[in-house]
């Protein structure tokens, strides 16, 4: 294990939850944004997202690999809200996508297909033929059925389509088990040492130029030695493919780097950089990264207001607007989110024990629990940090509940980029089947 001074020198400066939400005036900004006057215009529960963070943070991952063949292709399954990933577009940014509704909305925000990497375990026909059409960068190939499957749709379409080949180094990412994508026991990949044989197939296959290897090992991860145990095994596989006349033009090495949710110590990009150019040796070769939740985690709050505070028999409950429906990442992986007032709590506030819950009907509807929390009073607002990643993407209707909306912001000025809809819009999706009668009522009124 690395000595905590080392640890803290490698980290990532600046990236906490609240790095970039200030308090001013003893209420919490986003950027020069009050959070309460956003609250009180667009009402709550609300996604909010600084511009300037999101910003920072891509320019420092660009940064790490100046002067190397590198290209950066933001993922959107953590965040794909177009406002952002458009954000993105204007720096310079490539989208990794995992389907075909995430392709769409990298190519409706500005980026171009040459810097569009498809990956995903289970694509289907129509995405596939869909990246195909659009001509993107690359296809990650992730088993010997998808490269038939490619290369059948390429003949189909008279097309000539680069591909990587995805593999499963079998190392322990040592993080949550739910987003460990790299060993031997994942769906994701093929055995590193089916490689070989796989790259022979494709060498007889007319439309699919096979000249790159894949890796993703997991997500949040807060180390460097799991990285560079794939890095390790990835490079020696490119050396071994060349040395029985492949073509290995590029490594995809994925994303996953962690972010500070409470006290990691994640290493900072340029450590994760290194470790790039330590593994490779010298190796001529293009690079392509997919981070998410390094560029957008730590830029985005969910806010949300007291309904009530009940004490129970043995817990004290504060019971907030925003359920497990907003954002899921508690419920689902056990999660931690800093918490914290929007009004700054006075100086010496007593700090006392809360369980955090919201109105869904479930148990699991928890944000927090045995959180030590200053006083709070019915219609007070409190600020979910480190919601820029996984939180919008994975919400739901559950419980007949309005998706919140999203809002950015840039320096003083702020714009909702994703609407509340309305219960009109949520009931708009069904169809009553004629057996049921004509459908005359009334679905929805446009309340929040």
């Amino acid at each position: 294990m690395r000595s905590s001074a080392k640890a803290e020198r490698d980290a990532a400066p600046g990236l906490g939850p609240l790095a970039a939400f200030p308090y001013r005036d003893g209420s919490l900004h986003a950027e020069e944004v009050p959070l309460a006057r956003i609250a009180e215009e667009v009402g709550t529960p609300f996604y909010c997202y600084s511009t300037a963070a999101i910003v920072a943070r891509y320019r420092d991952y660009a940064a790490a690999f100046r002067g190397m063949d590198a290209t950066i292709c933001y993922a959107l399954k953590a965040n794909s809200t177009l406002a952002v990933v458009r954000t993105l577009a204007a720096e310079g940014a490539g989208a990794d996508v995992v389907s075909l509704g995430e392709l769409e909305t990298a190519l409706a925000a500005g980026i171009p297909p040459e810097r569009i990497v498809f990956s995903g375990v289970g694509k289907s026909r129509a995405e596939l033929a869909a990246a195909l059409d659009a001509g993107i960068l690359q296809i990650n190939l992730e088993s010997e059925p998808e490269l038939e499957l490619v290369a059948a749709l390429a003949a189909e379409l008279d097309r000539k389509v680069s591909a990587a080949l995805r593999v499963n180094p079998d190392v322990d990412a040592r993080t949550h088990r739910k987003i460990t994508t790299g060993r031997k026991e994942n769906k994701f990949g093929v055995p590193i040492g089916d490689a070989p044989r796989l790259f022979a197939r494709a060498a007889g296959l007319k439309n699919v130029e096979l000249q790159g290897i894949a890796v993703h090992i997991g997500s949040q991860i807060v180390e460097r030695a799991p990285y560079k145990r794939a890095f390790k095994r990835v490079v020696a596989l490119a050396h071994a493919l060349r040395a029985e006349g492949r073509k290995v033009a590029r490594i995809d090495f994925g994303g996953g780097l962690g972010i500070r949710y409470r006290d990691e110590t994640p290493p900072s990009v340029a450590a994760y950089a290194a470790a790039v150019r330590e593994a490779l040796g010298g190796l001529d070769v293009s690079l392509a990264f997919e981070p998410g939740r390094y560029i957008v985690g730590n830029a985005g709050l969910l806010v949300t207001r007291v309904l009530y505070e009940k004490a129970g028999n043995a817990r004290r409950f504060v019971i907030v607007d925003a359920g497990m429906n907003d954002l899921l990442r508690p419920s689902l992986y056990d999660a931690y989110h800093e918490i914290v007032p929007v009004a700054a709590p006075r100086r010496g506030a007593r700090l006392k024990p809360a369980d955090i819950v919201g109105p869904v009907c479930e148990t699991g509807d928890s944000f927090a629990h045995d959180r030590r929390l200053a006083p709070v009073a019915q219609g007070d607002l409190l600020a979910i940090c480190s919601a820029g990643a996984y939180a919008s993407v994975m919400a739901s209707t559950y419980n007949a509940r309005l998706p919140a909306p999203e809002v950015m912001v840039n320096g003083a000025r702020y714009a909702v980029v994703r609407p509340r809809p309305s219960y009109r819009d949520l009931m708009g999706r069904d169809k009553i089947p004629a057996w049921l009668g004509n459908d005359k009522s009334e679905t929805g009124r446009n309340t929040r």
